[in-house]
């Protein structure tokens, strides 16, 4: 599809630009200065994740991705917990990553996952090895004088002699069989149907749309870094270059603003702003109110943070109260490292973190004063509001 671009410099669109260039960068100068700065950076992957699959449609708790990613899931985790947890891993890759790295091509590979689809040339020779060795074997080495005396050396023979006709069966069917499969696939190529049809279209060419995504790239660079992370996440929300990896386009407005140097102190959460905004504005046909929302979703990203950054402040200043007359070998300052980096942190996760028992991870807990969170008898959960 043909995308429509509207005026960057429209007198809508100004005013929420300049109000979305101060809110980032208030954001980006106090989170940089803060006490709190890698916990607040650290959450913020786990609510922008569970926060992409809200826009997406799904809901997915933000406890079940914590401990599905320290591997202690309370049942068995469902298709979106995967896809969050997915999502989870992209932005801790992009944030460990140059600025930069996430928009280039080799960056765009690696998180499509086409990396990991090497294949290993060994095999094959192996295989091939194994194979050349079993066939030798008729014609193998000559028996010595001990074998010749052995009086089961013939039956020894003989079952030799059947194991190697066998084999040699055996290699004749599975080469009758490939020369048949590849002849039938040069005859009937199958069609996709119903629901395979959406997953595998054939018309549906990812590399051009990431071609023509990527050429956007340079009209972004000659606007303002808002107007252009608008532009950059308009575009991929057109024209969909990866079906089944659509969450991606979330995740460039945060590295592209990164690349700019609007926002260097952490990945921004651009989905725990873009749920904030309703459906048909975000979704419009007029490329104006699209992008009127996407200004005013950043803005909102930036005073959710703004306001993430105070109550972690004010937990940090509570709780370091609680144990100003610990003694200097207490766990209880690594457990407040461990809450003010986790949404919510679980008995098993403390212990785990702490280095305690579960036992004595609850008589921490008990005595930092943190708030439970689930309100249930079993998998009890305690985070910072």
């Amino acid at each position: 599809m043909r995308y429509k671009s509207p005026d960057p410099y429209h007198p809508t669109l100004i005013a929420l630009m300049i109000s979305a260039e101060d809110a980032l960068a208030r954001l980006d100068e106090r989170t940089s200065r803060h006490v709190v700065e890698d916990g607040y950076r650290e959450r913020g992957h786990f609510f922008d994740a569970a926060a992409a699959l809200w826009v997406a449609g799904e809901l997915v708790h933000v406890e079940d991705l914590v401990l599905h990613d320290a591997h202690m899931d309370a049942r068995a985790p469902t298709h979106e917990l995967t896809i969050a947890h997915t999502v989870l891993r992209a932005r801790r890759r992009i944030w460990l990553a140059e600025p930069g790295w996430a928009l280039t091509v080799p960056g765009l590979a690696t998180l499509r996952g086409e990396q990991a689809a090497a294949v290993d040339g060994g095999a094959p020779i192996q295989t091939h090895a194994l194979r050349t060795h079993d066939a030798a074997g008729p014609s193998g080495p000559e028996p010595d004088d001990d074998e010749q005396g052995n009086p089961m050396a013939a039956e020894f023979a003989a079952i030799d002699a059947a194991i190697a006709r066998s084999q040699q069966l055996l290699d004749e069917h599975d080469q009758d069989t490939l020369e048949s499969a590849e002849r039938a696939a040069l005859i009937v190529k199958p069609e996709p149907l119903g629901q395979l049809g959406l997953l595998f279209d054939d018309e549906w060419d990812e590399e051009a749309r990431l071609a023509e995504w990527r050429e956007t790239l340079s009209a972004a660079d000659r606007l303002p870094p808002c107007l252009g992370a608008a532009l950059v996440f308009d575009v991929w929300d057109r024209t969909e270059p990866l079906r089944r990896q659509h969450w991606l386009g979330s995740l460039m407005v945060g590295a592209y603003l990164r690349s700019r140097g609007k926002v260097l102190s952490h990945l921004l959460s651009f989905n725990t702003g873009l749920k904030t905004v309703r459906h048909e504005r975000r979704r419009s046909q007029d490329p104006l109110v699209r992008w009127s929302a996407l200004l005013e979703a950043m803005t909102m990203t930036a005073e959710l943070g703004l306001k993430e950054l105070d109550r972690l402040s004010l937990a940090r200043t509570q709780m370091e109260m609680r144990i100003r007359d610990r003694r200097s070998n207490s766990s209880l300052p690594a457990l407040i490292e461990l809450v003010l980096s986790r949404p919510i942190v679980s008995a098993g996760l403390v212990a785990r973190h702490v280095g305690v028992t579960p036992r004595g991870a609850l008589n921490l807990v008990r005595e930092l004063g943190i708030r439970e969170m689930t309100g249930r008898g079993r998998y009890r959960g305690w985070g910072v509001l």
